[in-house]
């Protein structure tokens, strides 16, 4: 997860992966700040297209992008994390629904347009590598509206 802030997110899964007795969260942000203490999160401190993380290949991994929200920035991240996604797995971008999607017109390029322009890149290939996973807005109520994106 990048952009820890208070941990609240953080927190929530680790208890849904406590729940089901297997997992581990790796949550980023670049403030150093007293967080919800869990055996199952690991906070870092810097940059999500910076910090260096070590993962186990051999893990099922799910990212779930909520930092800095400009284009530029959320685009880098894709392109950080997209790789480390296993099969099956979801690359989440979070508030997609800024910059007139429909929230916050005025915000400017964020991230759907950061997503848009990732998902142009697998244009004209016969595998694309993700795939937008609308069945994850059933309830038509979402904060990361084409913001799912499941690795095939």
């Amino acid at each position: 997860e990048t952009g820890t802030f208070m941990g609240g997110s953080a927190l929530y899964i680790a208890d849904i992966m406590e729940s089901i007795g297997h997992g581990r969260i790796i949550t980023i942000d670049i403030e150093h700040k007293e967080r919800p203490k869990h055996p199952r999160i690991e906070y870092l401190k810097g940059f999500s297209t910076d910090v260096e993380i070590h993962l186990k290949k051999d893990k099922e991994i799910m990212v779930i992008l909520d930092s800095d929200h400009s284009k530029a920035n959320v685009l880098n991240e894709i392109k950080r994390f997209a790789p480390l996604v296993s099969k099956g797995q979801y690359l989440i971008v979070e508030d997609t629904n800024i910059n007139g999607h429909p929230a916050l017109p005025e915000f400017g390029d964020g991230p759907m347009e950061a997503v848009k322009e990732f998902m142009e890149s697998f244009k004209g290939h016969s595998m694309p590598d993700f795939k937008v996973d609308r069945s994850m807005e059933k309830f038509l109520l979402t904060f990361n509206p084409e913001g799912f994106l499941r690795k095939i």
